[in-house]
């Protein structure tokens, strides 16, 4: 950094709407699992039925919903968000500031924090937490922290250096796999920070973070316990002595569950289930951060003669939106484009259906009545959105044009490999960003990782490549929501995507509980959790 770069405070970066690519995968059925125990409601206690997505409670180790939420809890970040808001980083641990060029960001820890032991977190927990992700390859947050050099300056002070610019740093440390540890006591549990670091199963049995909670009990088919931590000196302190998180996976269970009384939040109730809950329950319905789309195949060695933006032109302007919707059911929107509606950058308005102009591009695209074998996994609903009778509803709009699609359904842990390698002629699948920033769209450009499994390589479309390079090493916040929207622009006029629908996520609770919101980044915050009134 050169000696005059000029600092600027911030604790805000332009980020917007995102979220975690939140993937709900099936655990055992939780029914009544944890029921009023003998301490019962006297006791403070709160119970949340959900559909475990966890392998660990270790934050280095974890990048799953479940896994998110319950860091979330256990330890806390430097940066934060508030409420279902992730379009502006607030301080967590620490206030930051950043040079010109966005390459060096300098945090300062708040005084006095500390973790559940009572000892003062310090600049060296920040680094050894976040540097001991760097260095355990294998851990599925570590890409996170890539480019990034992380140093203390005093007791008190950490620096961020980056390679690149890199706007979107704030919004990626609020995310809570980067929760920060107690050195002192993972470095003595095998928290070695290298490819020999063995403090996960210390960390799944006991909790070493400064969050509002501690972990009492983990069962990663059934429940997880958690107590309040009572050293917390944060802003966040919980309302309850007791938080049991229960492993539900059907959602009609979770239901029954709500209703009766069994527990006081479900986080996994569909579009039509929340419609029907009536009185006595309070249902947040939002859009969520993911999106599904179809791509067309744009490397003739697997589409052929079908490789032809053309064709995903006609196919764009071909659908039915609105039909679409009625599959998604509440709290879903259709998807502007790439970038979903709330981040930034994101186009106000999606494509309306316009036959006349679908037919012409068909015409144009030189299609000869091939058949279009369209692939999508049919064993993995997304938001509530099933994907079979949507291919189906795509495969009766798309014949009204003159496209002649067959259906080729297979399960998600099949289809996943042909989608991941790019070996899908069309395809019908879904994106969720793995922070709050809409940097995580910009793979969908020529040449990076979602064009490429389009076949879409970076000299197919150089303007388009270009907008993204922009929009990615942007410095200026005041220009930076231009650069995206450009970029999202020109993705809806000739990219070989289609963004469909931005599904819904509902979280319903009891009336006897207040603040239950939905964040793209954890869920659900448990400590904002209150009994009402």
């Amino acid at each position: 950094m050169r000696a005059s770069a000029r600092f600027r405070t911030r604790s805000a970066a332009a980020v917007a709407f995102a979220a975690a690519t939140a993937l709900v995968l099936a655990g055992c059925s939780g029914g009544n699992s944890a029921t009023k125990d003998d301490e019962g409601a006297a006791a403070g206690s709160l119970v949340i039925d959900t559909a475990f997505s966890i392998e660990t409670a270790d934050p280095g180790h974890t990048y799953d919903p479940t896994g998110n939420m319950l860091a979330k809890a256990l330890y806390e970040t430097l940066v934060d968000f508030e409420g279902s808001d992730v379009s502006t980083p607030v301080p967590g641990l620490a206030t930051w500031t950043e040079n010109d060029a966005a390459t060096e960001f300098t945090f300062t820890l708040e005084d006095g924090r500390v973790f559940s032991d009572g000892s003062p977190i310090t600049a060296d927990d920040v680094v050894y937490s976040l540097t001991r992700v760097q260095g355990m390859a294998e851990a599925k947050p570590n890409f996170l922290l890539n480019g990034i050099t992380i140093e203390a300056v005093d007791e008190q002070t950490v620096r961020f250096t980056t390679e690149t610019p890199l706007l979107q740093l704030p919004a990626i440390l609020a995310n809570p796999a980067l929760g920060i540890v107690n050195a002192g006591v993972a470095q003595a549990n095998g928290g070695s920070g290298d490819a020999d670091d063995s403090a996960q199963s210390f960390l799944d049995g006991e909790s070493a973070g400064s969050g509002p909670f501690v972990l009492d009990s983990l069962d990663l088919t059934s429940q997880i316990v958690l107590t309040k931590n009572e050293k917390y000196n944060g802003d966040e302190e919980s309302a309850y002595d007791r938080v049991v998180i229960r492993n539900v996976t059907e959602s009609a269970t979770q239901l029954i569950n709500l209703q009766g009384g069994d527990s006081m939040v479900a986080l996994d109730l569909n579009g039509d289930q929340v419609e029907g809950l009536g009185d006595g329950f309070t249902v947040d319905s939002v859009p969520s951060g993911q999106t599904i789309f179809l791509l067309l195949n744009q490397s003739a060695d697997i589409a052929g003669e079908l490789a032809n933006v053309k064709i995903a032109e006609a196919i764009r302007y071909g659908l039915d939106y609105d039909a679409l919707l009625e599959l998604a059911g509440a709290g879903a929107t259709q998807a502007t484009g790439v970038i979903p509606t709330g981040f930034e950058g994101a186009l106000e308005d999606g494509v309306a259906q316009d036959l006349e102009r679908a037919k012409a591009a068909l015409a144009e695209s030189g299609y000869a009545g091939q058949k279009l074998t369209l692939q999508f996994p049919n064993d993995y609903p997304v938001g509530g959105v099933e994907f079979t009778p949507l291919a189906e509803r795509i495969q009766d709009q798309l014949a009204g044009i003159g496209l002649d699609v067959e259906l080729a359904p297979a399960p998600f842990a099949t289809e996943l490999d042909a989608y991941v390698n790019g070996t899908e002629g069309f395809g019908l699948w879904f994106w969720g960003p793995d922070y709050a920033d809409s940097a995580n769209f910009l793979p969908f450009a020529p040449g990076l990782k979602v064009g490429l499994r389009a076949g879409w390589a970076a000299d197919a479309n150089p303007e388009i490549a270009g907008l993204a390079a922009t929009a990615a090493s942007a410095t200026d916040p005041e220009t930076r929501t231009a650069d995206f929207t450009a970029f999202a622009e020109a993705m809806q006029a000739d990219g070989p995507f289609v963004p469909l629908i931005v599904p819904g996520r509902n979280i319903a609770t009891a009336d006897t509980v207040a603040g239950a919101v939905y964040n793209s980044v954890w869920d659900v915050d448990i400590a904002e959790i209150t009994p009402a009134g």
